[in-house]
């Protein structure tokens, strides 16, 4: 029978009693999860708080394997790491289960575990459910304590994943002090030196995959270190709303831009540098970058880490140094700046997370830029392709070959998608060229040839005035340019030095409402922490005082719940005996009624044997009187010369005889007729004897 219980079933399971319990958001379905193994359902135990809920986890027939069993004890030892809950497993075999198992095949090697509550970071991102900066800090730090912990001891989830990472934090059940804030789920890839490889290796889910692996399968002490940093990463970007806000969908990233420079990275590691600092940011930068699983950060490395930071909000201000840096490169590029602006739109550079004119992107990430554009540019994008290349164009150094290969292909790529216009005939160049210009000047030069002789005669008189008032007016004109350049010069020189006494004391009044406005702040500050110390402390006592409350009450209802389960178990005592009691009777009448319905099966056994015997013995007489018959009905045909009549008898004879041979054989002379008759049919002049 297949395994597909209703709220409310109950199951008994090395021998406590449970109830399949109904999900919360559809009433009348059993409480179950889906994942790539299996299903799992929630089992509420009949004696037991809801905390106390256990996890059935039935496995589909791939992964049903025996192997499971060892893996199971071998895992239980892990119980006690926090985070590892679901470490505690039994698996249903079928020398302890074989009831169970035989009545529901499909729990062949499932496994029970303890129910973890809550809802999954799969749902918070799904949910696009925004975080404080506390939550992202402590969820972050909780994960990277269970990865410390577990590479401490040489193991690996190898599936971790946002549907793989729960958060009771969230839980809206009451738990039991002590409980982590997260916990690690579907552990039945974990890698241990201790265990075996899996018959069957998962490549990762997608969103926390590294590319470089995914298709290899995931089965080492680093399998869990890429997809961590991930996840610690999504989880500190979650207290910043555009992250949020741009996540793909079911995880931050798209697979497909696994360990590329898309904008999502860029977008997320600035995040990280301006939220929770530059440490951070190059942890995750690390693990990105990284050629293998091996050479991504620690989950040590990120616990310590996240332990120096705080719960207040820190943002990052560029130091002056690196603005007068940026400043300088401005002011050095001149004239080239607007034009390598223009290249790249700055809703592009903002997209980037980058500040234009910083230099922040190293050689390998322009590199798999340009790659990445020339993979567009052979699949035909043109446009995306050029995009990129300009985006890269940006960033690369002035002068270097790679810039000069950068602007050839953005040269090459704009030709094909804007041919260049022909505006060589626009202009004064196309009036000169024009038809119509063409045919006037050659009218006018006509007429001025035909009057030529007639004016050199009177431009030749005055030609010889006319030059020395020339030389006399350009002369005047030189010298009157010359002071007017002078005095502009000196105009602009003492205007310059106004500007520098100018530009001098604004900056003065500028440091000084720095220093003031600094002042005021850490003053602001200060008594902003003294009255959140105050608060916190006024928190605390009140905390104190409910718990000191609760505490009382819960007592005194321990007490009472003893007391009632108490009653109940000398309930269940006196029902039990009474059960008992009627199950030994019932058990009494039906083995003296197989007593009496064995020996009535005896009784006509032997008689239908007996009947059997004598019928036997009658057809047995029978025979034999016509054996005898045979034999002197051959022995009176062979007297009478019928020769083939007694052959007749005769071969009837031993045909009968065969029949019960080593019974006839004991009869009288039954032996000796048959005999003779054997040696009349072989030799028909033997003489048949009469007896």
């Amino acid at each position: 029978m297949t395994f597909q219980p209703n709220p409310g079933d109950g199951i008994v399971v090395n021998g406590r009693a449970y109830t399949v319990g109904q999900h919360p958001a559809a009433p009348g379905v059993a409480y179950a999860q889906a994942g790539r193994q299996g299903i799992v359902y929630q089992l509420i135990p009949v004696d037991g708080e809801l905390h106390e809920a256990k996890a059935l986890k039935v496995f589909f027939p791939k992964f049903r394997i025996p192997a499971m069993v060892y893996q199971s004890e071998h895992m239980g030892s892990y119980r006690e790491i926090p985070g590892l809950q679901v470490s505690s497993r039994e698996v249903l075999t079928p020398e302890r289960n074989g009831d169970l198992i035989a009545e529901y095949p499909d729990l062949l090697y499932a496994v029970i575990m303890p129910w973890i509550h809550g809802c999954t970071w799969f749902d918070v991102i799904s949910d696009q459910r925004n975080l404080g900066r506390s939550e992202s800090l402590m969820l972050a730090k909780a994960l990277a304590a269970i990865g410390s912990s577990m590479e401490q001891r040489g193991l690996a989830h190898c599936d971790l994943s946002a549907p793989n990472v729960m958060l009771p934090f969230f839980s809206e059940v009451k738990l039991p002090e002590g409980t982590a804030a997260v916990e690690l789920v579907d552990v039945e890839q974990m890698y241990s030196p201790k265990m075996d490889r899996p018959d069957v290796l998962l490549a990762g889910s997608p969103g926390y995959a590294a590319h470089r692996t995914v298709h290899s399968g995931l089965w080492s002490a680093y399998a869990d270190r890429f997809a961590g940093a991930v996840i610690i990463a999504e989880m500190l970007g979650w207290s910043d709303s555009a992250i949020v806000n741009r996540a793909w969908g079911e995880s931050y990233f798209d697979q497909h831009e696994m360990q590329t420079p898309c904008e999502r990275y860029f977008l997320l590691k600035k995040s990280l540098g301006q939220r929770w600092g530059a440490r951070i940011s190059d942890l995750f930068g690390r693990a990105w970058d990284s050629q293998d699983l091996s050479s991504c950060p620690t989950f040590g490395e990120w616990l310590i880490a996240l332990s120096t930071l705080s719960e207040e909000e820190v943002v990052e201000e560029i130091p002056a140094s690196s603005a007068a840096v940026a400043a300088a490169n401005a002011s050095d590029e001149g004239e080239a700046a607007p034009e390598r602006s223009k290249e790249v739109p700055a809703e592009v550079i903002a997209s980037l997370g980058i500040e234009p004119g910083t230099r922040e992107v190293n050689d390998n990430v322009v590199g798999r830029l340009f790659h990445q554009a020339r993979d567009l540019e052979k699949a035909g994008n043109l446009s995306g392709a050029l995009e990129i290349f300009r985006s890269a164009y940006h960033f690369v150094k002035k002068d270097s070959p790679l810039e000069v290969e950068l602007a050839a292909a953005i040269q090459g790529l704009e030709e094909q998608l804007r041919p260049v216009e022909d505006t060589s005939n626009k202009g004064f160049k196309a009036l000169l060229l024009s038809r119509k210009f063409m045919i006037s000047s050659a009218a006018a030069l006509v007429i001025l040839a035909g009057s030529a002789i007639t004016v050199n005669q009177i431009l030749a008189e005055k030609a010889e005035s006319r030059q020395m008032d020339a030389e006399r007016l350009a002369e005047q004109q030189a010298q009157q340019e010359q002071e007017a350049i002078r005095k502009q010069e000196e105009e602009a020189a003492k205007k310059e030095e106004e500007a520098k006494i100018a530009e001098a004391e604004r900056l003065k009044e500028e440091e000084a409402k720095k220093s003031a406005e600094a002042e005021q702040a850490r003053k602001e500050q200060e008594k902003a922490d003294l009255q959140a110390k105050y608060d916190k402390q006024a928190k605390y006592d009140a905390y104190l005082a409910s718990v000191e409350e609760k505490k009382k009450k819960q007592e005194l209802q321990e007490k009472y719940d003893n007391q009632a389960k108490y009653e109940a178990y000398l309930a269940q005592q006196e029902e039990n005996k009474k059960k008992a009691a009627q199950d030994e009777a019932a058990a009494k009448a039906a083995a003296q009624a197989a007593v009496e319905a064995e020996a009535n099966r005896k009784a006509q056994a032997k008689a239908a044997q007996q009947a059997q015997a004598a019928q036997l013995q009658k057809q047995r007489s029978q025979n034999v009187v016509e054996l005898v018959a045979l034999y002197n009905k051959a022995y009176n045909a062979q007297v009478a010369g019928n020769k083939d009549r007694a052959r007749n008898a005769a071969h009837e004879f031993i045909n009968l005889y065969n029949k019960d041979q080593s019974y006839y054989k004991t009869v009288g002379k039954m032996s000796s007729r048959r005999n003779n008759l054997q040696k009349f049919m072989s030799d028909d002049s033997h003489w048949i004897p009469k007896l």
